[in-house]
């Protein structure tokens, strides 16, 4: 059986990482994202990518901490609130952004795993969505053309996973690292924990490990919160 465990993220990364790749990252803002990969990306200074997320976390954490590093040339995402220095390289021009309706997001991660190359949707259709974009007809309602996503390299975080790369997440971890896992040429996965092949239950597995080629162990993590509210105090 192929080890698919690395000691840590370094080197789980080595050799997969160049100026100008093109990286599909999972979680959405700080819930489900591999944490550990993400700095070992940072650490490696690898520069110029184009990153495919729902988001890019927020300032200092997730993904936000390889835009504070100016490591990012373009970003493919749905949601950019919460995060001043993505704002800030947007609006001075120092970042390129490629904004995604959600749902087309995780379709264009899906179809370019399935090998499909575009497909037609009415999601944004007559919005800037549909700028530049080819445009269909179909029984009279107009379409455009969304074009797949298939990636370099793939970063999830997953829950648990067996020796093999069969891997469970975790409630809403699972978001959008399942359709990411799938978008690229190798998907690297950080989990809580690894058990023995065969102790997970086949119909309880979420991403077979065909689609996993290296792991490491990211535990453990702090629980951070995003947006953290809270209700005022009644008087008395």
């Amino acid at each position: 059986m192929v080890n698919k465990l690395y000691p840590d993220a370094a080197s789980a990364l080595e050799g997969l990482l160049f100026d100008g790749m093109h990286l599909c990252a999972g979680g959405f803002g700080l819930c489900g994202i591999p944490e550990r990969l993400i700095d070992a990306i940072r650490d490696s200074g690898v520069k110029d990518l184009t990153i495919a997320s729902n988001n890019a976390g927020i300032d200092g954490e997730g993904l936000g901490k390889l835009l504070r590093t100016r490591q990012v040339k373009k970003m493919i995402s749905s949601y950019v609130g919460e995060n001043k220095e993505f704002e800030r390289q947007y609006l001075a021009g120092e970042l390129e952004v490629e904004f995604c309706p959600q749902g087309t997001l995780a379709e264009r991660c899906r179809a370019g795993g399935a090998g499909i190359p575009g497909f037609y949707t009415k999601t944004g259709v007559g919005t800037a969505v549909a700028e530049g974009k080819e445009v269909k007809t179909f029984d009279g309602q107009d379409y455009i053309l969304e074009r797949g996503i298939f990636a370099d390299v793939a970063v999830i975080k997953g829950w648990k996973a067996d020796e093999s790369g069969n891997l469970i997440f975790r409630k809403t971890a699972r978001n959008f690292n399942q359709p990411m896992a799938t978008a690229a040429k190798i998907c690297v996965a950080e989990v809580e924990e690894v058990v023995p092949t065969g102790s997970l239950d086949p119909d309880a597995i979420h991403l077979p490990g065909i689609y996993v080629k290296r792991m490491i162990i990211g535990a453990p993590y702090d629980k951070k919160i995003e947006f953290r509210t809270v209700r005022q105090k009644e008087a008395a």
